[in-house]
């Protein structure tokens, strides 16, 4: 806890360490906190928040710089956003309505990931609308000895198709036999609630076909899990401008392997979609980005009134959080918007 003088100094370190990019020392706080403190009053009172790990004094320089803990109690406290509205003047915001065509989900995705790049300065991460675990028609066709095609269509329309290794060698009238049966009472259905009807019902359905919907629940259950290219990610170009970030070679190397491998970004992305409204890691805090040097904020997005994906901005510490709050937010709604729109 600190009181109402040390927020006062603290807020304001922030605010023009974020503007500025620089320590920031008495003499400025002084001038700009409104405060009528002595330079000593001042220091005493950095020196109390540099205690309570809220700030840092680096080496090279006599002025303090925030710490993560130092930005969370900022975001968290501190941080007055004022929420867009969608028809909100802002020339960039206007434009990027523009930008999102609602004719095909994964040129949005692709456009809002671009656009969050480009409004923020830093690295747009967006993640495609999960694929339905609903199937609206299943179908087995015979490859060869025991290789059957299986397509799953979901009610969008959506397909998947993957190849499963049977057992023992299937005819085609077989198989047909099968998908005629299947589509009459498993059709509608998630693949979770057929899988768990299939624990009760395995004894009573012929062995063939018990032995081939397990194989196909499977099947699903593994193309929804590949989602690496639910992922969308632009802009990571940005960070090698990143003051201070962009010359540990590192620490950039580590951060361009984890925009390749995306499925740790899909972990953290899915968490935020579990929360309602803007989401803000600091430093680390997501450890799927463990970097003190970065912050991420986040929000999911709706079609429907459901969450279907999530999308997001990462960036330095130093950023402008109330400016990544509404990029974030308005575009959120943007695709939300534009995805209903289908």
């Amino acid at each position: 806890m600190i009181d109402e003088r040390a927020r006062t100094l603290l807020k304001t370190l922030v605010e023009r360490y974020i503007a500025e990019g620089q320590p920031v020392g008495s003499r400025t706080l002084s001038r700009a906190s409104g405060l009528d403190l002595s330079p000593a009053t001042i220091r005493n009172v950095m020196a109390d928040l540099e205690e309570l790990g809220l700030i840092a004094s680096p080496h090279t320089s006599a002025g303090r710089v925030p710490t993560p803990r130092g930005y969370r109690l900022f975001v968290d406290t501190m941080l007055t956003a004022r929420p867009l509205d969608a028809g909100d003047p802002d020339p960039q915001l206007a434009a990027a309505r523009e930008q999102l065509h609602p004719d095909q989900p994964q040129r949005v995705i692709a456009q809002a990931a671009s656009l969050l790049s480009s409004l923020s300065h830093f690295v747009g991460v967006v993640t495609a609308p999960r694929k339905s675990s609903v199937f609206r028609h299943i179908e087995f066709l015979r490859l060869g000895e025991r290789r059957v095609l299986v397509i799953l269509v979901a009610p969008d329309g959506d397909v998947q198709n993957r190849v499963i290794f049977t057992a023992r060698d299937y005819s085609q009238a077989e198989l047909v036999e099968a998908t005629n049966f299947l589509n009459a009472h498993y059709a509608g259905l998630t693949l979770d609630e057929v899988r768990a009807r299939l624990k009760t019902e395995v004894d009573a359905l012929r062995e063939e076909i018990a032995a081939l919907m397990q194989a196909a629940v499977q099947a699903g259950t593994e193309a929804l899990a590949e989602d690496s290219d639910r992922v969308v990610v632009s802009g990571e170009h940005n960070l090698l401008g990143v003051q201070g970030f962009g010359q540990d070679m590192g620490s950039l190397r580590k951060l361009f392997d984890l925009f390749e491998r995306k499925t740790e970004l899909m972990r953290l992305l899915d968490t935020s979609s579990r929360a309602e409204g803007v989401r803000i890691f600091i430093g680390g805090e997501s450890q799927v980005v463990p970097y003190e040097e970065l912050s991420i904020v986040s929000a999911p997005y709706e079609v429907d009134g459901q969450v279907v994906g999530t999308l997001g901005v990462i960036g330095p510490t130093r950023m402008a959080y109330e400016r990544m709050i509404q990029i974030v937010d308005i575009t959120a709604r943007l695709v939300g918007n534009a995805l209903s729109q289908r």
